[in-house]
C-alpha cells in the first residue's frame, strides 16, 4: 500500500497525499507533481488482492483495462477522467488519473435539492454517451453512482471517476457489491458483467437527482418482493416520459432492461414531448410568453416575463420585485414561466438554471463576490463591469443561464442590491 508523505521511487516527481477513496478492487490516493504542483489521483489494487490466487489475472486485468482506457481519454474525453501514467512500485501496479476538481452529483443534490428534469437528463446523458463508449470497448464500469460523478468546477460537464478496473476477475477477496443502493441485484453474483448491469445503475442515479431520494434496493425487491415506487410519486412535476424510462432502466431482470445504453437513453423525452401546463394561481394567461418562447424572440419573451410577473405580484407602479414578493410569488407560475424558459432553450434557460449556477458559487444573501461571480458566469458582466440592458445577449448562443434577465434587472442601469436580492430569494424557492 502507498502511505501517505511517501515519495514514489519509479516517479520520484510524485508525492502520496492521502487516501481518498477505497473499495474490493481498488484504493485511490490523491497526490502531487513536486516540481509542477499539480494534483493527479493514483489508484493502486486493494491489498487484500495480494493474497488472493487470482492476484496476477486481477493485474493483467487492470493493466488491460487502465491501457484500454488510455486510448479512449487519449483526446481527452471531457466524460470520462483521463489516464495519463501507469507504472509498478515495488510490484504493485500504479494507474495516474487526473484529479477532476468539483463536486460529486450525490453531495450537489444532499446540499442544494433536486435538478430539474432537463438538467438531470443532460447530465445522464453525458454518462450513458461516455459508458457506451466503454462498453464498445468491452469495460463495464460497476459502480457509475452519483459519488463517482464530479460536476467539473465552474462548468456544466460531468467526468465518470473510479473504474473497478478488472472486475471481471472471480475472487472470493473481492467486494463486488459496489454502492447497494444504485446496484443491481445481479451484482453480487460472480456472473458476466454485461452493460444492463451500469444501465441499472445510471436509472438509479437518474432517480436520486430528480427525487433527492434512492430506489428501493434491488436485492430487497428480489427477496421479499417489494415493489419499486416510481419516482413520479416522490416528484410529480417529471414528466411521464422520464418516469417511464427511469422504470425502465430499474427492471428487475436484466433482460427486462434496454440492452444498451443507445436504447435507453431514446426513451428520454425530448424537446416538444410535453407541453406546459399553463397553470397559474391567479388567473395569469402565459399564452403570449409562450408564443414568444416558442419562435425563439428571446427578447420579447424577457420583456413579457417581466410584465406577468410584475403583474402578478401587482408591482407593476413599482416596477421591480422586491425580496418578499418574490418569496410570496405564486408557486404555480413561477413553475410555470420557468417550466416554460427550459423547455423553449432546451435546459439552457430558466429560473432553476439560474438557481443552480447561483447556488453552485454558495450563493446566500451576502451578495457581493458571490453576485460578482454569477453575474461573470451568466454573461451579465464583461471586463468586470455589468452590462446595461441594452447589451445583454437575446440569442440562444448566450451563456447559460443568461435569460431571463428583465425580471432581475428591471431598469435601464443595472440596481445590484435589488437583483442580488431577488437572486437570493429565488434560489430558496422549490423549482
Amino acid at each position: 500500500m502507498l502511505q501517505p508523505g511517501q515519495y514514489l521511487k519509479q516517479r520520484p516527481h510524485f508525492i502520496v497525499e492521502a487516501e481518498i477513496g477505497g473499495g474490493g478492487f481498488g484504493v485511490t490516493f490523491k497526490a502531487k507533481h513536486r516540481d509542477l504542483n499539480f494534483p493527479v489521483v493514483i489508484k493502486t489494487p486493494n491489498s487484500r488482492l495480494q493474497k488472493d490466487a487470482n492476484y496476477p489475472k486481477y493485474v493483467k486485468g487492470f493493466r488491460k483495462e487502465g491501457r484500454i482506457l488510455a486510448e479512449i481519454t487519449q483526446n481527452h474525453h471531457p466524460n470520462i477522467v483521463r489516464i495519463i501514467d501507469f507504472f509498478e512500485e515495488d510490484n504493485l501496479p500504479c494507474l495516474v488519473m487526473d484529479f477532476v476538481k468539483g463536486e460529486n452529483l450525490y453531495n450537489l443534490i444532499q446540499a442544494q435539492g433536486i435538478l430539474s428534469e432537463q438538467v438531470a437528463i443532460d447530465y445522464i446523458k453525458q454518462i450513458a454517451q461516455a459508458l457506451s463508449i466503454c462498453h464498445q470497448q468491452g469495460i463495464i464500469h460497476r459502480d457509475a453512482h452519483p459519488g463517482n460523478m464530479i460536476l467539473r468546477e465552474n462548468s456544466n460537464t460531468v467526468v465518470l471517476i473510479d473504474f473497478g478496473l478488472a472486475g471481471n476477475i472471480n475472487s472470493q477477496s473481492i467486494n463486488q457489491n459496489g454502492n447497494l443502493a444504485f446496484a443491481p441485484w445481479e451484482q453480487m453474483l460472480e456472473t458476466e458483467k454485461l452493460p444492463t448491469l451500469d444501465i441499472y445503475t445510471l436509472a438509479a442515479s437518474l432517480f436520486y437527482l430528480v427525487t433527492g431520494d434512492t430506489p428501493i434496493s434491488s436485492l430487497a425487491r428480489k427477496m421479499t418482493n417489494r415493489d419499486l415506487i416510481p419516482p413520479k410519486e416522490l416528484n410529480s412535476r417529471i414528466s411521464e416520459k422520464l418516469n417511464h424510462a427511469i422504470i425502465k432502466g430499474l427492471e428487475l431482470e436484466p433482460q427486462n432492461r434496454p440492452q444498451t445504453m443507445q436504447e435507453w437513453v431514446g426513451l428520454f423525452p425530448r424537446a416538444g414531448d410535453d407541453e406546459v401546463e399553463l397553470k397559474s394561481d391567479v388567473g395569469m394567461d402565459y399564452r403570449k410568453l409562450q408564443n414568444y418562447l416558442k419562435a425563439g424572440n428571446w427578447k420579447e419573451a424577457d420583456e413579457q416575463t417581466r410584465r406577468v410577473m410584475l403583474a402578478v405580484a401587482k408591482r407593476e407602479k413599482e416596477g421591480y420585485l422586491d425580496t418578499n414578493s418574490i418569496d410570496n410569488f405564486p408557486c404555480a407560475d413561477l413553475r410555470t414561466i420557468d417550466q416554460l424558459w427550459v423547455k423553449y432553450s432546451n435546459g439552457k434557460f430558466g429560473f432553476s438554471v439560474q438557481k443552480r449556477i447561483y447556488q453552485s458559487f454558495g450563493g446566500t444573501r451576502e451578495y457581493d463576490e458571490i453576485w460578482e461571480k454569477f453575474g461573470d458566469k451568466v454573461g451579465w458582466r464583461e471586463g468586470g463591469s455589468w452590462l446595461y440592458y441594452k447589451d445583454i445577449t437575446f440569442d440562444i448562443k448566450a451563456p447559460e443561464g443568461h435569460l431571463p434577465v428583465g425580471w432581475a434587472l428591471f431598469l435601464e442601469k443595472i440596481c445590484l442590491f435589488r437583483s442580488s436580492w431577488s437572486v437570493w430569494s429565488l434560489s430558496r424557492r422549490d423549482l
